[in-house]
């Protein structure tokens, strides 16, 4: 299959749903407990769908969609993409979908959306893995293939960069540790997702909508600290989020004694999926 074509077996597998008045795209798989997977950038709930599979052959119910601005889910200026606006999306995405009570899956800013998620209704989160993503974004800096995006007068341009073998060079350097681990096809499928509709505008404004505040690591210090059990699932290897960084800083925010590593870069639910599932289904039974 081409790049076109996955992504439209993407959408054949999942469907459009609202949440208040934002139209967005879900992918389910299995039953039993859900499990809400909430995905990153530049990426959307494509990311998950190695893990969907993984959850449901567990005994779980794996619940990916797709935040506003990215994947297809709606965009336009709008929308708020701060994280703030975008975790009030989270919590009318999942009273639209009918998730009562959930284990709570987060991957890059994905985690500050999650945590805002669980600290607005904290009883209905059973668990929390984090993986790979920003605990603390009062010391976060943007690493250095990102921050180009955010930047007035430079980030139309960068974007314009990422054709499909920049896209490709960029994802194998930052997100899989194994070249062969990720068909081409659906590494562009990423691209295409990216920059459907309004090539790639929506994605710029989540990027300028960080709150790197320390209001927001407070708050997230709350949320990674139950009252729910939590674990820290990070790739060991990578360049972008670095275990001794923020992979550090999640752990001592939860107050946690380890990290479980994988040997992965920053997409680990890519080439790791199994793994990860395993972690949440463990968690899952006593929690």
């Amino acid at each position: 299959m081409n790049a076109h074509e996955v992504v439209e077996r993407h959408r054949s597998l999942g469907r459009p749903f609202d949440a208040g008045p934002i139209r967005s795209f879900v992918r389910e798989e299995g039953s039993g407990e859900p499990v809400v997977c909430l995905h990153g950038v530049p990426v959307s709930c494509f990311l998950y769908r190695r893990m969907l599979p993984e959850l449901a052959s567990r005994g779980l119910r794996g619940v990916a969609f797709d935040l506003p601005g990215l994947g297809l889910a709606d965009r336009g200026p709008a929308l708020d993409y701060t994280w703030t606006g975008l975790g009030r999306f989270a919590v009318a995405a999942v009273d639209a979908l009918e998730l009562d009570r959930f284990h709570l899956v987060v991957h890059d800013i994905g985690g500050p959306v999650g945590f805002e998620l669980a600290a607005a209704a904290p009883a209905r989160v059973r668990s929390l893995t984090v993986l790979n993503t920003i605990a603390d974004p009062d010391g976060f800096k943007r690493p250095w293939m990102m921050e180009p995006f955010a930047v007035r007068g430079v980030r139309f341009a960068w974007l314009r960069t990422m054709t499909r073998p920049s896209w490709r060079l960029l994802y194998h350097f930052a997100g899989v540790r194994r070249h062969r681990a990720v068909p081409a096809a659906e590494i562009d499928a990423h691209l295409l997702l990216l920059k459907r509709v309004d090539g790639g505008r929506s994605f710029l404004r989540v990027m300028r909508g960080f709150e790197r505040t320390a209001e927001k690591r407070e708050l997230y210090a709350r949320a990674l600290t139950g009252p729910y059990p939590v674990q820290v699932v990070w790739g060991e290897h990578d360049p972008a989020l670095p275990l001794s960084d923020q992979g550090e800083r999640a752990r001592r925010m939860a107050g946690l004694d380890e990290i479980h590593t994988v040997p992965g870069k920053h997409f680990i639910p890519e080439d790791q999926a199994p793994a990860i599932a395993e972690r949440v289904a463990e968690l899952a039974r006593w929690s």
